[in-house]
């Protein structure tokens, strides 16, 4: 299941039926979902030879009439398009130089059915999530705490949470503590298991077990 679907399902089970129908509009989210992913892709530039930089700061301009139906949800739904932006950065290995938005905006020169996506680098202090629940890897009994929404699990120096397994693909997996904890399998040469069962994606709880490798990662989730 790739980001987009997961963005869409997200949305389903956020809103009720009102708010899917107000997506009836010409624009659809996932089409901005999409925009953005490409924005990012579109504006990377490599700053070392691990280090990737990507827009952190995105404006979305929209017809006035997909902007009135949309603008209702906006604070949710720009929520929801940041942690596309987030998700999609930790797959892709792009990092931010400051914190991450999503602003809708109107502009009366478009047409129903038409919008512009621009992201600009824009420095700054990156705050702490105090809504992330409070979770963390034990790695052969160290424990390494997760501070962000995503986080790619792998062997080479880009990866957030970093193992020395030879079995264990640079990039291996992804990990997301929001809506609800799960990983998600990058592709890895050799899979990923959680609790014993191969999955390219699944939920996680306090205590699951994930196999990468030779390596037993167990994640730990107080909640939050």
């Amino acid at each position: 299941m790739g980001i987009l679907d997961r963005f869409e399902r997200r949305l389903d089970r956020m809103v009720n039926g009102a708010f899917a129908r107000a997506f009836k509009s010409e624009v659809q989210p996932v089409e901005i979902a999409g925009a953005l992913q490409k924005e990012c892709d579109d504006r990377a530039a490599i700053v070392a030879r691990d280090r990737t930089i990507v827009p952190n700061a995105f404006s979305v301009d929209l017809s006035s009439s997909d902007f009135e139906r949309l603008t209702v949800y906006r604070e949710a739904l720009s929520r929801e398009l940041s942690d596309v932006v987030r998700e999609h950065a930790g797959v892709q290995g792009y990092a931010f130089v400051g914190p991450l938005t999503v602003d809708l905006r109107c502009d009366d020169t478009l047409e129903t059915g038409l919008f512009r996506v621009l992201g600009e680098a824009a420095p700054g202090e990156v705050p702490p999530d105090t809504h992330l629940p409070k979770a963390w890897l034990d790695v052969s009994g160290q424990q390494i705490p997760l501070t962000q929404d995503v986080s790619v699990i792998g062997r080479g120096s880009e990866a957030d949470v970093r193992i020395n397994d030879p079995g264990i693909s640079r990039r291996h997996a992804m990990l997301r503590l929001r809506p609800t904890p799960s990983v998600v399998d990058l592709g890895s040469t050799n899979g990923t298991l959680v609790n014993d069962v191969r999955s390219e994606q699944a939920d996680l709880s306090d205590g699951s077990i994930i196999t990468l490798g030779s390596s037993r990662v167990i994640f730990r989730n107080q909640g939050g």
